[in-house]
């Protein structure tokens, strides 16, 4: 299940991007997931619940928004451009198998939203 290592490393560069901003919480992380990197969202989301329990982490509690982006290629023969799914790569178009992948490979981090708390408020753990 390689979920689980993908979420332990969006959340490490979430919780470093929410420390460096001065934030004591991550209130939600959206992610854009292509379908071509064979990552399951059900399994995302396990693994981003599973991790997020800890009481150490700054994501207890918050929400996760994943986009699955489908495939979308470009035929190198004819230029037609298309969706498809992971295995129906070939030119709908002109038959060709001579296509560039250009959508569905994605694993970014569109967004995160953080608490970021007032100079007056006193940690949570004091």
């Amino acid at each position: 299940m390689h979920e689980l290592g993908i979420m332990t490393g969006v959340m490490d560069a979430v919780e470093k991007s929410a420390r460096d901003a001065g934030a004591d919480r991550v209130l939600k992380i959206s992610l854009s997931v292509g379908v071509m990197t064979e990552a399951i969202e059900d399994s995302l989301r396990f693994a981003f619940e599973a991790l997020s329990e800890s009481e150490y982490t700054m994501c207890k509690g918050a929400e996760l928004d994943i986009t699955m982006v489908t495939p979308r290629s470009i035929c190198s023969e004819c230029g037609h451009e298309y969706a498809h799914d992971r295995y129906h790569v070939a030119c709908p178009q002109c038959g060709s198998g001579l296509t560039h992948i250009i959508a569905g490979k994605e694993l970014q981090i569109d967004s995160i939203e953080v608490n970021i708390p007032d100079e007056d408020d006193e940690p949570e753990n004091a």
